[in-house]
């Protein structure tokens, strides 16, 4: 009986597996068949857009509650289907701000899309989500359960951070930096099947934020897994949303392990007729060579204007090649690690590869000490290692603080990540100096890479209270507490007048300026970069 059961099994399944490539229609249900070995048929509402199922080898991963779809959902829209060349399938789905394609390619297990778009959607963001069945694909990848919500028993910080096991979880959780993003996925591990998000240039260069951006990717809420792709987002925004052409980028079902979105080919496009999309005949590069930053960090070469956005790393001796990118002039940054330290302009022209050589800037300056690295990142802090994948309240953080670090004695995780106002502040820096460091002037430098509610250091050396900083541009969305540390990367220099200095022991403490003080996690607050005396 079992022999005989496996066997219907096995032919229902070859039946699907072989099945013909194409798209049929019945009533508003629009079926789109791979064709693929590795049998791959899906439906799409044909008054709404959203995927109502998704049958991999037979198998519906699709949720049944919620469709998967752009934004939370068009509600409405026109949706048009058609093949081309027998082997492209594809359907638009069309508002008066948005088209949405989706497409495959004959043989294939994969959706691909992209999303054109003409105003920011009514939701504030730009989004893909795959609403996926979590008892089908419960695990996700690659930071696993940090994101998994699923089996919560409260919440820590407003509806998006939640306690599972004596854990803070939150969807923030699974962000990975833009220029490292290539492929996230859901999965489970019986027969190692894998729905991932794959990317590469062409999918984030009409997001917005640059290459350290980070945003939602994956999460098992436990009604459903969500598998995410955020084009733009409010979430430590830091420039203006980009209109136009968004991807391609795909959803890929596999079996045979995780695929590698970096190198995924997209250039078919440009046989589908999409709109905004540039073919690489119509694009240029930019090489060259990247001078002055130190071997220890990574070298990220950076270029924008207000319609795309691209990003490189320089190899060891220096040298990079962008992406292909669209004709136009742009800003091209050199990054040491993440801390901006040289710009320049370069024009993009279609055809032609453009050679512009990039150095960092250099201040002369003698230091006498320095607490981090200049590298855009709170690297070695206190707490950094982990506040990427768990909420500052967490029991598995290190006690915040108020801490003091002695200059030359202390581990740098003596200093928090992280200050925030009437809870860890202020951070207190002891230090010796001799008679000629202690002599005439000096300034005091403060990195910060994010700051929450207009937060900025304020600075005490001795009984000298240094002049408060201007609060620095606003961003109006929580940072430390959902995994973010990026955001314009505020330097602030404090001048140190002659006579306030000291020939043996000195005391610097930093604090928070800024409004009210609050819970921890509520409290203004910023994060540090690096910290630095110097003549």
């Amino acid at each position: 009986m079992f022999f005989k059961s496996a066997l219907l099994a096995t032919a229902a399944f070859s039946a699907s597996a072989f099945a013909a490539f194409g798209i049929t229609q019945s009533g508003d249900n629009i079926v789109v068949d791979a064709g693929s070995d590795n049998a791959l048929k899906f439906t799409v509402n044909a008054k709404s857009c959203d995927i109502t199922s998704i049958l991999y080898r037979g198998e519906e991963l699709q949720d049944k509650a919620k469709g998967s779809h752009i934004s939370s959902g068009l509600g409405s829209a026109t949706v048009k289907s058609e093949t081309i060349s027998g082997k492209y399938a594809k359907i638009t789905c069309t508002t008066s701000t948005l088209t949405h394609y989706l497409v495959v390619r004959s043989g294939e297990s994969t959706i691909w899309m992209a999303t054109h778009t003409t105003a920011e959607p009514d939701i504030g963001e730009l989004r893909f989500i795959a609403r996926l069945s979590s008892s089908k694909l419960p695990l996700e990848y690659p930071f696993g359960a940090v994101s998994t919500t699923a089996g919560s028993s409260s919440t820590v910080e407003g509806s998006d951070v939640f306690v599972v096991n004596g854990q803070t979880r939150s969807k923030f959780y699974s962000s990975e930096r833009f220029i490292d993003d290539y492929t996230h996925c859901v999965k489970r591990e019986s027969d190692t099947i894998h729905a991932c998000i794959l990317l590469n240039s062409y999918s984030y260069e009409g997001s917005s934020g640059g290459p350290f951006f980070r945003d939602i990717n994956t999460n098992n809420a436990g009604d459903a897994t969500n598998l995410y792709f955020y084009m733009n987002s409010g979430h430590v925004q830091t420039e203006s949303f980009r209109m136009g052409l968004h991807g391609p980028y795909a959803l890929q079902f596999s079996r045979s392990g995780v695929p590698n979105g970096k190198t995924m080919d997209s250039t078919f496009f440009s046989e589908l007729g999409i709109q905004g999309y540039v073919a690489a005949s119509g694009r240029g590069t930019v090489s060259g060579t990247a001078t002055g930053v130190n071997s220890k960090f990574q070298r990220v070469l950076h270029w924008y204007n207000k319609d795309a956005q691209y990003w490189a790393y320089a190899n060891s001796a220096g040298a990079f090649t962008s992406p292909a990118m669209k004709p136009g002039t742009y800003t091209q940054v050199l990054y040491q690690g993440e801390f901006k330290v040289g710009s320049s302009s370069v024009t993009v022209s279609a055809g032609k590869a453009t050679t512009a050589n990039i150095a960092a800037s250099t201040q002369s300056r003698n230091t006498i000490w320095q607490i981090g690295e200049w590298d855009g990142q709170p690297t070695g802090f206190r707490n950094a290692d982990k506040q990427l994948r768990m909420h500052p309240s967490d029991s598995r953080m290190s006690s915040w603080g108020p801490l003091t670090y002695t200059v030359g004695s202390s581990s740098l995780d003596s200093i928090p990540m992280a200050l925030f106002k009437g809870s860890n502040a202020p951070l207190t820096i002891k230090f010796k100096l001799d008679a000629t460091q202690a002599s005439g002037a000096a300034t005091l430098r403060v990195g910060t890479t994010l700051s929450f509610t207009g937060a900025r250091p304020s600075a005490s050396i001795n009984s000298y209270n240094a002049a408060t900083p201007a609060a620095p541009t606003k961003i109006d969305s929580r940072g430390v507490t959902r995994g973010a540390y990026r955001g314009f990367g505020e330097v602030y220099d404090y001048v140190i007048p002659a006579g306030t200095l000291k020939n043996g022991d000195n005391t610097i403490t930093i604090n928070v300026a800024s409004g009210s003080s609050g819970d921890l996690y509520l409290a203004p607050n910023v994060i540090l970069d690096a910290i630095e005396l110097f003549k």
